[in-house]
């Protein structure tokens, strides 16, 4: 495995050691270290979680050498816990590919997997035009402890984002999180648990792909983008994007508090079942007023399977009527990030609304 150096942005530092271009041919990736338990090892004298330094990344996962990749490693300045992870985090990523992105075949974001579905959903609609794969990956175990599963889990997002269709175009050309045995559409993915090497799940999509003795990709629900585009890098994202969940008891005081949140623009309502709320007129009629005032509120249900069907149910229907938009099978976490998209480029609430309800980067299903 060769290692060199590349122009990466200054909002991030390499640590690799500079030794020239690999072979013609040879895959050349990105790998960006964040933070998170994967770059961790255990200090031997207090056994705490420290950022092991990935100058020595070959020594911490010896068979990266074995892979024959040119891999260049980046980092933060100051590696996060996933956990602290924002918009300006995610800013400093993008800059990061884009400032690269002829420079390399492919990009491994190392990430904690707290908030790994958040940010993969938000890289997805900020690097508009991406044709490349953006392969996002950590661990639920530091590297250097013997049940460990990063270094299978880093191997194998470097072999996803090297791998070259027949035409030698790469296989994978959006972002994705690759993670134990799936790989994932980033802006279809949640965190499903905290406890196993699986934890990332596609409840409203396929699978990508599958790695067990070998890697498979479904080349059917590959995102491919539309003409021959250019990577347009977005990292404006808007603050002012709210959740509100749901719940037994909820009273028109809570909702109308939550409403009222200074700086607000859209509100993501976590809905029972197919996007069902209370019927209560004062609750409707608290939405409805904010809707009035130009907030922009967007129906994702708390099922992590299936979606929202407003006109299922009369208690859908009441909200439709209300103004609020349905997010269809979207997740919260990429409805939060697509109004964030939105209205960081600019768009108005009505204009806004019209784009919740199209698929930008495969995040929904909408019917023909």
């Amino acid at each position: 495995m060769a290692q060199s150096a590349a122009p990466i942005p200054r909002n991030l530092e390499t640590t690799s050691t500079p030794a020239g271009r690999a072979a013609a041919g040879v895959p050349r990736i990105l790998v960006i270290y964040t933070g998170g338990t994967i770059g961790m090892v255990s200090d031997p004298k207090t056994g705490a979680l420290v950022p092991f330094d990935f100058d020595h990344l070959v020594e911490n996962v010896p068979k990266l050498s074995r892979l024959g990749y040119d891999i260049v490693n980046a980092r933060f300045d100051a590696p996060i816990d996933s956990s602290n992870m924002d918009p300006a985090h995610w800013a400093k990523i993008v800059r990061a590919i884009a400032g690269s992105y002829d420079d390399f075949d492919g990009f491994v974001v190392l990430h904690g997997t707290d908030t790994m579905a958040y940010t993969a959903s938000a890289l997805s609609f900020m690097l508009e035009g991406l044709a490349k794969p953006v392969i996002l990956t950590g661990s639920q175990l530091p590297i250097d402890e013997i049940r460990e599963d990063g270094t299978e889990n880093l191997i194998t997002a470097l072999q996803i984002a090297a791998a070259k269709d027949g035409d030698g175009g790469p296989v994978v050309r959006e972002v994705a999180i690759s993670f134990g045995s799936a790989l994932v559409r980033g802006n279809r993915s949640t965190k499903a648990s905290s406890t196993e090497f699986g934890a990332f799940r596609s409840f409203n999509y396929p699978l990508l792909g599958t790695m067990n003795l070998h890697i498979r990709f479904d080349r059917e629900s590959l995102w491919r983008p539309a003409g021959n585009q250019r990577l347009h890098p977005q990292t404006d994202m808007a603050a002012g994007i709210e959740t509100i969940a749901l719940h037994p008891g909820i009273t028109e005081a809570s909702l109308t508090h939550q409403l009222a949140c200074p700086g607000a623009k859209a509100f993501v309502l976590r809905t029972y079942g197919a996007g069902n709320a209370p019927t209560k007129s004062r609750l409707v009629g608290a939405l409805a007023a904010a809707v009035r005032r130009g907030l922009v509120i967007v129906n994702v249900t708390q099922c992590p399977n299936g979606g929202v069907d407003e006109t299922r149910y009369a208690t859908g229907d009441a909200l439709a009527e209300a103004g609020v938009i349905s997010g269809r099978d979207i997740t919260a976490e990429a409805a939060i990030a697509k109004l964030m998209y939105l209205f960081g480029k600019g768009l108005s609430p009505a204009e806004v609304e019209e784009a919740m309800g199209r698929s930008l980067v495969g995040e929904m299903t909408v019917p023909a």
